[in-house]
């Protein structure tokens, strides 16, 4: 996800890549990073002490070992970010400080085209930055903020959803083959109609039943496709799965 970030910051130009430090333990991800431009910094407190803003993009196991790395850099004037699933706020400043401005930041991988899906919640010492904060992930696709306590929430719509919406293209692509196109042509039609079907609701702001009725006539094809669908337990099992991945996120 780090890299999907950085990428998408690129991309937008809004940051040069000179100015994005990275660390990795991983000599092959900081290769890659350096061909891309980005300045690859030899330790973890190198980056964050030549940063503004600090992202800690690693999983939730590791976030209190790099935070007492960097702690030396944590000022009132530096901006702490975190991706990392379940670490809470509370978390966070027990080992920053209260006074640290602190976001906890849930994107997806959409981010490194710029079409994220970005949910943020900052705490007390952050207020004045989250303005700055938002217009920085607005950058690479849309953002809201939203209270912490719906942060797993969140998880399991955005960052998890993009594979929930990607087997739901996959699964569209294999009946495309069923009934006669190449897979190329398949993936194309599908990829294309969901991204249709999700601008019509982002740009009109309908509900998305309200989309459906006006592509479903009586009698018609759409409205059979629909119901053998629901018979099958379509809206059910996505439910299902929403509320799984909820519980374990909830679980950890």
């Amino acid at each position: 996800m780090g890299g999907a970030i950085v990428a998408g910051l690129i991309k937008s130009e809004s940051v040069a890549a000179s100015d994005i430090f990275v660390f990795d333990t991983r000599e092959s991800v900081l290769a890659d990073f350096k061909n891309r431009g980005v300045t690859v910094s030899g330790h973890s407190l190198d980056a964050a002490r030549n940063s503004d803003v600090i992202i800690i993009a690693v999983k939730p196991l590791y976030v209190e070992k790099v935070l007492h790395e960097i702690k030396p850099a944590l000022t009132p004037e530096r901006i702490l970010i975190s991706i990392a699933a379940g670490v809470c706020l509370s978390d966070l400043e027990g080992i920053c400080g209260e006074d640290i401005p602190i976001f906890r930041v849930m994107p997806n991988t959409a981010v490194a085209v710029q079409q994220s899906l970005t949910c943020i919640s900052g705490n007390e010492a952050g207020l004045a930055d989250r303005e700055y904060v938002m217009q920085l992930f607005n950058h690479v696709g849309k953002t809201v903020e939203i209270p912490e306590n719906l942060m797993s929430a969140a998880t399991v719509l955005s960052s998890c959803g993009i594979a929930f919406a990607l087997r739901f293209i996959r699964a569209a692509v294999q009946g495309g083959v069923e009934t006669g196109f190449g897979a190329g042509e398949a993936g194309l039609i599908a990829a294309q109609t969901v991204k249709g079907a999700a601008d019509l609701i982002l740009t009109s702001g309908n509900h998305p039943e309200s989309e459906i009725d006006k592509v479903t006539t009586p009698g018609g094809i759409t409205i059979a496709g629909l119901n053998e669908m629901e018979h099958g337990g379509f809206s059910s099992s996505l439910i299902k799965g929403i509320v799984a991945a909820y519980k374990k996120v909830e679980d950890k």
